[in-house]
């Protein structure tokens, strides 16, 4: 799998912060990333939030950077592909950058969404 593999709208759901709580969302849209020719960036939207991100996948391994301000990292994403799936499935971890009880590190699913051709 390679970055052209990232390309494209995600589903993503993290595991909720204490049980009982419903598991959050997640849309992520990725493309080219325009300055960095083996990266991707693109949009992820929580709820009424988007931030940007911008990231790449590297023998299997995903790392993805989260910025709400479009300057500062305010979380990361990383995590493998799931063997089998094609490359059409990620899991690993999503971490806040400045953890608070409500939005500590989750685990999180990446499923790629089919796209119209």
């Amino acid at each position: 799998m390679d970055h052209q593999h990232l390309q494209g709208q995600w589903r993503a759901e993290l595991q909720a912060p204490a049980p009982g709580d419903q598991p959050t969302t997640a849309t992520l849209q990725l493309g080219p990333h325009p300055e960095l020719a083996q990266s991707v960036r693109g949009t992820v939207v929580r709820g009424s939030t988007t931030a940007q991100v911008s990231g790449d996948v590297d023998g299997g391994d995903l790392t993805l950077e989260e910025s709400i301000n479009g300057t500062n990292i305010s979380a990361t994403w990383t995590g493998q592909v799931v063997d089998g799936s094609c490359g059409k499935e990620i899991r690993g971890t999503w971490n806040n950058a400045h953890p608070t009880p409500t939005t500590p590190s989750a685990p999180f699913v990446l499923r790629k969404q089919a796209a119209w051709q």
